[in-house]
C-alpha cells in the first residue's frame, strides 16, 4: 500500500533542495566517470575486437571483451543519472504550472515519484561512489572467506559459526551467491573453522573490510553458573582470482608439503571412509590451505593450491615483495589486543569498529547480516587515508 505525500510548498522545496544536493553529486561522479574518454575507449575496442584474428589469443580477447563491457556499463549508468535529474526537474516544473488549479492529490502523485526518483538516484550514487573507494587489482573479484575460531573454547566455536551465517547474510542481501564450502565442526557445537565461497561483483573488496579478528563478549549459553564469556574468531578473505591470473604464479613443486586425510560431514560414501581431503604448505612461508568440499583427492589438491596461489598473490602485494619465497606467513592470534570489531551484548548492547570508532546498538541487525555501515566507514577511511599519504 503507498502512502502519498501530500502537496505543499513546504513540501515542493523539499524536494527541489534535494534536487540540488543531488544534482550536484550526479555532475561531480559524471566527470569522474569521463564518459568521453570512455567512449573514445569504446571506439578503439570495438575496432580491435572486430579486427581478423581476433580470437586467436583466448586470454587477451576475454580481458579485452570484460574492459569493453565495463566502459559500456559505467557510460549507461551515467546516461542514467542524467535522465532522472532531467526527468525529477520537469516533473517539478509540471507541479508549479497546476499551480493551484488541479486536484493537490494528482500533484502529490507527481511529488512522490519525483521522491522515489530522488531516493533510487542516490542509492545509486551510494554505490557509485563506495566502488569509488575499490581501486585495488583485485577488488571486484569473488571472495574467500575463512573463519577460525579462536580462543574463547566452545563459546568461539559458536562465535564462528554465527560469524559464518552473518557474512553468508550480507552476501545474499547484496544479491551474491554465498556457498560453504567445507568446514571443521566444533567439539559440541559451532566450527573449528570454516570456508564461505562469495561470487559477485566487488565482494572481495567490500569483505576485506572484515578481515581480522573480530570479539564478542555475552553471556555465555555454555556456562552453568550464567557467568560472562569473552570468545574470539579471526576472519581472512582472500579474492577468487581466474586461471589466466592464477598461471602467472609459479610455486615450485619443492617448496609444497602435500598432505591427505579424511573428509568430515556429509558427501558420499567416499567421505570418512577415503583420504579425499588435502592440506597443502607452502614451505618458504608456513602458510596452509586445507580443502575437502569435491568428492576426488585431485580436485581437493587443485582447489587448495589455486587458493594457496590467490593467497600468496594479495600477501605479496601487503608485503611489498616481488619474489613468492619471500613472503612472511605472519599470521594475527584470534586473541585478546588483536581485534578490529567488538560484539558485545552483556552488560550492554553494542558493536564498534576500533579503526574507525564507527559504532551501533543494534547489535541483532549486525550479525543478521546487516554491515554495510562498517565497511562503508572503513573503505571511506582507508581511502582518506591513502590520499594523506
Amino acid at each position: 500500500r503507498r502512502v502519498w505525500m501530500c502537496f505543499d510548498g513546504a513540501g515542493l522545496a523539499e524536494i527541489e533542495r534535494r534536487l540540488g544536493e543531488v544534482g550536484g553529486r550526479v555532475k561531480g561522479a559524471v566527470e569522474i566517470v569521463d564518459v568521453e574518454m570512455r567512449r573514445s575507449r569504446v571506439n578503439d575496442l570495438e575496432n580491435e575486437a572486430s579486427a581478423e584474428g581476433f580470437w586467436e589469443d583466448s586470454v587477451t580477447a576475454r580481458k579485452l571483451m570484460m574492459e569493453l563491457d565495463r566502459h559500456r556499463a559505467e557510460i549507461r549508468r551515467a546516461k542514467e543519472w542524467e535522465s532522472a535529474v532531467s526527468d525529477v526537474s520537469s516533473a517539478l516544473e509540471l507541479v508549479k504550472e497546476l499551480g493551484d488549479g488541479v486536484d493537490s492529490e494528482e500533484q502529490s502523485e507527481i511529488l512522490q515519484e519525483a521522491e522515489d526518483h530522488l531516493s533510487s538516484l542516490s542509492k545509486s550514487l551510494n554505490d557509485f561512489e563506495l566502488q569509488s573507494t575499490l581501486s585495488g587489482e583485485y577488488d571486484a573479484h569473488g571472495a574467500t572467506v575463512t573463519i577460525q575460531a579462536g580462543a574463547g573454547g566452545t563459546d568461539a566455536q559458536d562465535w564462528a559459526e554465527i560469524l559464518v551465517r552473518m557474512i553468508t547474510r550480507f552476501a545474499e542481501r547484496r544479491g551474491f551467491s554465498a556457498r560453504l564450502v567445507d568446514f571443521s565442526p566444533g567439539e559440541e557445537c559451532g566450527y573449528k573453522s570454516a570456508v564461505i565461497e562469495v561470487r559477485g561483483e566487488f565482494a572481495y573488496g567490500l569483505l576485506s573490510a572484515e578481515k581480522g579478528t573480530h570479539r564478542l563478549v555475552r553471556i555465555s549459553p555454555f556456562n552453568a553458573q550464567g557467568k560472562r564469556q569473552t570468545s574470539f574468531a579471526g576472519i581472512e578473505i582472500m579474492p577468487i582470482l581466474p586461471d589466466d591470473d592464477l598461471n602467472v604464479v609459479e610455486i615450485l613443486d619443492k617448496d609444497l608439503e602435500i598432505s591427505t586425510m579424511r573428509a568430515g560431514g556429509k558427501g558420499g560414501q567416499n567421505v570418512n571412509k577415503v583420504e579425499t581431503a588435502v592440506r597443502v604448505v607452502h614451505i618458504p612461508s608456513g602458510i596452509s590451505i586445507r580443502c575437502a568440499e569435491e568428492r576426488s583427492q585431485l580436485l581437493n589438491k587443485e582447489k587448495a593450491i589455486a587458493r594457496l596461489k590467490s593467497k600468496l598473490v594479495v600477501i605479496a602485494q601487503e608485503q611489498r615483495v616481488e619474489e613468492i619465497n619471500e613472503i612472511r606467513g605472519d599470521g594475527v592470534e584470534a586473541a585478546w589486543g588483536n581485534q578490529i570489531l567488538n560484539y558485545v551484548f552483556h552488560p550492554y548492547k553494542m558493536v564498534k569498529d576500533v579503526r574507525t570508532g564507527y559504532e551501533t546498538a543494534d547489535v541483532q541487525a549486525v550479525i543478521d547480516g546487516e554491515i554495510d555501515e562498517f565497511i562503508n566507514a572503513f573503505l571511506r577511511s582507508r581511502a582518506a587515508a591513502s590520499i594523506e599519504q
